[in-house]
This record gives structure tokens, sequence and C-alpha cells, in this order.
């Protein structure tokens, strides 16, 4: 019994310190209104991660192997708005999101996870609260990355799709 007692000690000291330690100043949008809002004013595309947080093995692993590294954290900063589009299989999220998730997903045609769209939204000046969405490309885990730096070749790839696109909002 004191092992066990020692050992969930041990745990939950780990993980107090690791979320200490995480001083991640990376923020996943979830709405895209607000996303809208903050692209519109700093006029960065949209960077729209399709995913299946608590299902999905290429998710968590695209997660883990580029988003959670700084080169990723730095770029994410200065040249895209992020925001995260959720399907999972047990966390119940509220209906207005689930709604505007499953309506994203049909828009962008997506068939499986993970999928990230790189886009600009402009208001339509014909129907009011509707979007003009400018789609620039889409990512999913990268193809022949070298190991341990697979944030190099997702970020080649990032950049190239956004190399020859300018967010025009208004």
């Amino acid at each position: 019994m004191k092992i066990l007692v020692m050992l969930a000690f041990v745990v939950l000291s780990y993980g107090a310190a690791i979320a200490q330690n995480s001083s991640d100043s990376t923020v996943w949008l979830t709405n895209v209104n607000e996303a809208h809002a903050l692209s519109k004013s700093t006029g960065k595309p949209i960077f729209a991660f399709f995913t299946g947080s608590d299902w999905c093995v290429w998710c968590r692993k695209l997660q883990a192997e580029v988003f959670a590294k700084p080169a990723f954290k730095e770029w994410a900063s200065s040249e895209v708005v992020l925001l995260e589009l959720d399907f999972p299989a047990r966390k119940v999220l509220p209906a207005e999101l689930v709604q505007q998730n499953e309506g994203l997903k049909a828009f962008f045609k997506i068939s499986g996870f993970p999928t990230i769209w790189l886009f600009c939204i402009n208001e339509d000046k014909e129907k009011e609260k509707h979007y003009l969405i400018s789609p620039y490309g889409t990512l999913g885990y990268p193809r022949d990355p070298v190991k341990g730096h697979e944030e190099v070749k997702f970020l080649e790839d990032a950049k190239t799709i956004l190399a020859s696109r300018t967010c025009q909002i208004n």
C-alpha cells in the first residue's frame, strides 16, 4: 500500500512540475468568429487543425512531434492564427461548437484526421454575418520527415503554401 501511495505522489508531483514549467504561450482558439476577428486585426491567415483529440493517434503524433516544438510555436505566433476544430469520441462539446466544427468539416470536405487548412475569411458584403472563405492549401502529418525533426518538413510545407498568399481581409 505504501508503494502505491508513494507512486501516486511521484506521478502527481511530476505532473505538477510539468504544468508549472510549461510556459507555453501558444494559443489555440476554438471559435471561428474569434479566429476571424484576430485574423482580421493581425492580417494573419487562419491555421485550422481538424482533430479527433481523444481518439486520433496521428493527431496526437502531430501535436507531439510538430506543434509542441519551439520552431513551430515561434512560426505560428508570428505567421498564423491557430484554430482547433475538434471531433472527439468521448468528450462532449457544446452544441454550438459541434455545429461550427461540422459546418467547417463539410465546407473543407474533411475525410480524415489530422487535416490542417490554411485560409482567410472575408465578410460577405451582401449577406450580414456570412463569411467568404479563401482556402490556401492543406497539410497533414509531414510526408517523409527526418526522424526527430518532423517540424522542419511540416514548416517547409506550410511556408510553401503561404509564400504567394496574403490575407486581403475586409
